[in-house]
């Protein structure tokens, strides 16, 4: 009888431990997940893994570049799975079995922004494609990312919709600058020129008014910007950490992942990212601030 209460006794010692102890099998463990600066920059990292880290006691390291050079962390096996906003490339590389289990997490919106006088007129513009052109027509400086992210190829594509991508060689209104986002705006506000960012970057940068920039042009549908999270192939890459990856996927885009992403929001309470990983593909762009 007394052995049988002992062992009672250890099961509830047990039991009261994996109680108070943080949920999943995955605890302890560190993950490398590559993402964008977008996500960096915009201070949605620091907000989202402290509450990811106490709830399942796994702990996140990011990298944060380029949307390009995180899927190629991925395709190399040096991260454990990839954050970033090139759906069409996404999907592409899941395809070919470099990725797996890819799911919508949230999304804003690109914006132009530049001079607060708009003196190339952006503004007026009847599409994102129109927008462009008259700054290219005008000759003021217009700032690309030039990093392979999300954003410059979206840029890349609205150019090429355009009739061709401005050559930085001989077009010297066009500054091909190899830089994060941040960075970016920063410089298109020296040169009093124009960028494309991501809305989120943008809301949470507190120096906007010392840039002497502002949003230009912005509500054209193919301004959406969808962010998505996938995990590296572990039959590729077997020191894929995939039970931890899927924990952290399935926090993002469950309730309490997209419960926070929505509640995260500038000082003057502007959501920065809306959630919908629960109807994947169906957000819309973000309407005009």
């Amino acid at each position: 009888m007394k052995k049988m209460m002992t062992i009672f006794a250890c099961m509830a010692v047990a039991v009261t431990v994996w109680l108070g102890s943080p949920v999943g099998a995955s605890a302890g463990e560190t993950l490398r997940c590559a993402s964008t600066t977008s996500t960096q920059n915009s201070g949605l990292f620091e907000y989202l893994l402290p509450l990811f880290e106490k709830e399942s006691g796994i702990t996140v390291q990011v990298i944060a570049v380029g949307t390009g050079a995180a899927l190629e962390l991925g395709k190399r096996g040096d991260v454990d799975l990839v954050f970033v906003h090139a759906k069409k490339l996404e999907l592409e590389m899941l395809a070919a079995g470099w990725f797996i289990e890819r799911q919508d997490v949230m999304y804003n919106d690109f914006i132009l922004v530049g001079p607060t006088a708009d003196p190339a007129a952006a503004g007026k513009a009847k599409g994102a494609n129109g927008a462009l052109g008259a700054i290219g027509k005008s000759g003021r400086p217009f700032v690309s990312r030039g990093d392979d992210s999300g954003t410059h190829k979206k840029e890349l594509a609205l150019w090429q919709q355009n009739g061709s991508v401005p050559d930085p060689a001989t077009e010297k209104w066009y500054l091909a600058v190899g830089q994060g986002m941040a960075k970016t705006i920063r410089i298109a506000g020296e040169k009093q020129g124009y960028t494309l960012t991501d809305r989120g970057t943008w809301l949470a940068m507190q120096d906007q008014a010392q840039l002497g920039l502002a949003v230009v042009f912005e509500g054209d549908p193919v301004l959406f910007n969808q962010y998505g999270v996938m995990a590296v192939n572990p039959a590729k890459h077997p020191q894929v950490k995939i039970a931890a990856v899927r924990q952290f996927i399935a926090w993002l885009t469950g309730k309490s992942g997209q419960a926070a992403i929505n509640n995260f929001k500038d000082q003057q309470g502007h959501a920065l990212f809306i959630a919908n990983a629960v109807a994947p593909g169906k957000g819309q762009p973000v309407a005009a601030r």
